[in-house]
Order: C-alpha cells, then structure tokens, then sequence
C-alpha cells in the first residue's frame, strides 16, 4: 500500500528535537548539506561503501568549543554496503530517532526502487514522493503524459525508426551503466540501424531497450537547465521562484565536440558516435527578454502538477530546455526534486535567486530556508510527503 501522507506528516511534526537533514552521498548531498549546515541544521548523509570519503572526510563539519560550524558542512556520514541498504526498516528507525528530514534526488530514486520509496519508505520526504516516477520515460504516466496535459512545449515524438526524416534524437539507457544514457542521433532510418547495430556490438544499448526507446525531434539549440523553487508556505502569487541555470558537461560528446572535424573522421566508427553520460555541470544565465516565458513555464508546471498530482510539486524541481532560434524552449526533460546541476552555485547562490534574496541563495540553502519558514510557523507538514 502506497505511505500516507498524513503517515509521514504526523512523524515529522512530531519530531522532538529539531530536524536533520538527510540524503543519499551522491548526485546533489554537498548542495543539501552546504545549505542545511549554513541555516543551522544539522546534517546527515547515508554513504555507500567505497564512495564515503567525501562526506565522512572531505566534507566532514568541524565546529569550534562553542559549537560553531569552522568547517565542512556533513555532520554525520553512515555508510553502507549499498544504498539499498541505507533504507532497510532498521535504518529507517534510527532515521526517525534522529529526526531525520529526507530530500529526495535522482540517486534516491535511481539506486532504491521506486516501489519501494512509495510504499514501504517510512520517512518523512522533503518533497514530491508521489511524482518521483514520472520520471521514468518507460512508465506510461511519465513527465511527457504531465507536460502534454499541461500545454507545455515537447519535442514531436517519432512512432518509430521508419518515420524518421530529419535529425532525431534516440533515447534509452547505456547497456551496463544503467543510470546513465545510451542517446544516440540519427536523421534517417538507414542511419538509425548503422548506429544502432554499431552500439548494441559495443555493448552500449540493448536490442531490448532499443525496442522501447524513445525517438523524437531534435531541438536544435543550447541546453538550459532551469533551477526552479515552489513554496507552499506563502500566497500564490510568491509562490514560484526562479533559482538559476545549468547546462551539462557530457563525456564523451563535449570532448568530441572539441576537435575538429578533420580529427574526427580520423577516430574509429565506434568512437565517432558520442555518448551522453553526464559528469559536470556549468552555470548559465539566459537572456532577460526570455525570462517571461521561463516563468511561464514554471506556472503551468506548478498548475499542471497540482492538478494531476495532489499536492503537485514541493520545492526544488527542473525544466531542461533547448532554446532555439527564435528563443522558444522546448521541454525535453524534467526533475521533480533537486536538479543534478545544483552544485555550481553552493556557498554562492544562484544568480536569480541572489538577485531575489538579496543574499547568496543556493538551491540547498533555499530548501533549508523553506524548513526554517516551516517550523516558525508550525506548519512543517506542509512541505513533506
């Protein structure tokens, strides 16, 4: 049976000591521990075996005699086997004596099944628990089914490889690394079977994720990835707040993309088609006459999400765009917690957000902000699920 979400607000208000603030150790954890640790809150971070040392080490808190944070921002690192591990029931008890507060993020519902985090996850979330799957592009209900509902901008879905007829972007998963990408391009179906057929050989993709793959349209433009914010604490009309904007470093693409073309018909046919995995992220700005229709979106997504799944977005989530010639985004993916690209503004804040708070406000330091507003008010139950 899916947790109630009075189950998890009837814990969370009843936490006796004030909260911690907790999540996995990866993806997003120093931008949430970086902001929990400079509103005040202490901070936890549920490791796995072999990648502890950033947190538990690097990034451990130090405080003064007084108990003053001096330096890092990870007060407590509990590391497991595997991060399935960290949310066993026994875990998930102790989590709840510590007064735990859990912010979801992709590596939350990439290493943890989803089934899992909606029914048997009984920890209070700072977020959207119940769109945490939308996700997922092979469910039938995913952020395409909520964007179209919404009227937001998508790219033209193909029905298959024989409609393609012009460039077009294929995506699936990488055969081995599950929770990255195995995106290739074609702009015909020839093409599409020479690379497909090359992938499958180099066990990039499967045949059977190629048979469920998703085809669609390429946008032909730069890549802004919106940080947005929606607080359900304050009137409607405050409620959406435009934090900042990432763009992805992508391997092996941004290192073809370098060389010049006379270098890159040199390399090996496998080599000359790029992968998609992701392993940075660079800051962004977008020019200001956009920012009306950025928002724009942002409403109808909040509106959107509200409608489909009560109570609709809490927080932190995403809008990644192209924008193209004419400067009109196309929404081409979504995340409904904190964004990947977050960590370029901790300690800084986001360049609207900043300009919004008057202070550095980064993505992790907004959420702990929001717990803060929450708690003053008695009204914490609002901002879990």
């Amino acid at each position: 049976m899916p947790i109630e979400r009075a189950a998890m607000q009837r814990i969370a208000t009843g936490y006796e000591r004030p909260p911690v603030i907790g999540a996995l150790g990866s993806h997003s954890a120093i931008d949430i521990a970086d902001g929990a640790a400079h509103e005040g809150f202490h901070t936890l971070i549920l490791a796995q075996q072999g990648r502890e040392r950033t947190y538990a080490n690097y990034f451990r808190a130090q405080r003064d005699s007084s108990g003053k944070l001096v330096r890092g921002c990870i007060d407590e690192t509990w590391t497991f086997p595997t991060f399935a591990e960290s949310v066993a029931p026994s875990v998930q008890e102790r989590l709840r004596q510590e007064s735990v507060l859990l912010v979801p993020h992709r590596a939350l519902s990439s290493y943890v099944p989803l089934e899992f985090i909606e029914n048997e996850l009984e920890v209070p979330i700072l977020g959207s628990r119940n769109m945490l799957r939308i996700e997922e592009r092979t469910e039938r209900e995913n952020y395409y089914t909520l964007l179209k509902a919404g009227g937001l901008p998508i790219p033209e879905a193909m029905p298959g490889p024989d409609a393609i007829d012009g460039l077009c972007i294929v995506k699936l998963p990488h055969a081995a690394r599950r929770l990255e990408r195995g995106f290739f391009t074609a702009a015909s179906p020839e093409e599409f079977r020479i690379k497909s057929e090359q992938l499958i050989h180099d066990g990039t993709i499967t045949a059977p994720d190629l048979a469920t793959a998703r085809i669609e349209k390429y946008v032909l433009g730069p890549v802004f990835n919106f940080n947005f914010f929606y607080s359900p604490l304050v009137p409607r009309e405050d409620a959406l707040e435009l934090l900042g904007v990432d763009e992805r470093r992508e391997s092996s693409l941004d290192g073809l993309v370098r060389l010049p073309a006379a270098q890159q018909l040199e390399m090996s046919a496998r080599h000359r088609i790029p992968e998609y995995t992701v392993v940075g992220h660079g800051t962004l700005t977008v020019r200001e006459s956009l920012l009306e229709e950025v928002y724009r979106l942002g409403e109808r997504f909040v509106e959107a999400s509200r409608s489909r799944y009560a109570p609709g977005i809490i927080g932190p989530f995403c809008l990644q765009t192209c924008v193209d010639s004419a400067g009109q985004p196309t929404i081409f993916d979504v995340a409904v917690r904190i964004g990947g690209g977050t960590n370029i503004h901790l300690s800084l804040g986001h360049p609207y957000g900043n300009a919004l708070w008057r202070e550095p406000m980064s993505s992790g330091r907004r959420l702990a902000v929001e717990v803060k507003h929450a708690l003053s008010e008695e009204r914490l139950g609002e901002l879990v699920t």
